[in-house]
């Protein structure tokens, strides 16, 4: 009976321990590829997820243990920028151009 009990607890635990948010995207800036040299960083509700770095072709993929609205920091070159996202059971795209305005950095999607 305590094993019944114990799978019934497990399954029931399972889809809230399997569900989790994805955010991925490409972040350009100037008409090229960042590569190497952006951090991207998630706030969701009270809970900060550390930056991750881009890849070469300026790739990021952020794995977030929930869904909703997060917000996006994006570091580059010594400044940053933020953008506000949504994040879904499945993974959302979020494609980011940088812009340098009166020497303040800003992001928007593609």
């Amino acid at each position: 009976m305590r094993r019944l009990y114990a799978c019934a607890i497990l399954m029931a635990a399972t889809p809230s321990l399997a569900s989790a948010g994805e955010v991925l995207g490409k972040i350009t800036a100037g008409g090229a590829s960042v590569a190497d040299a952006a951090t991207v960083a998630a706030k969701c509700g009270g809970k900060d997820y550390p930056a991750v770095k881009t890849d070469k072709s300026g790739s990021y993929h952020l794995v977030l243990a929930e869904t909703g609205k997060c917000t996006l920091t994006v570091g580059y070159k010594g400044q940053t920028a933020t953008i506000d996202v949504a994040s879904y059971d499945d993974a959302a795209q979020a494609d980011l151009v940088l812009e340098s305005k009166d020497g303040k950095l800003s992001a928007r999607r593609k």
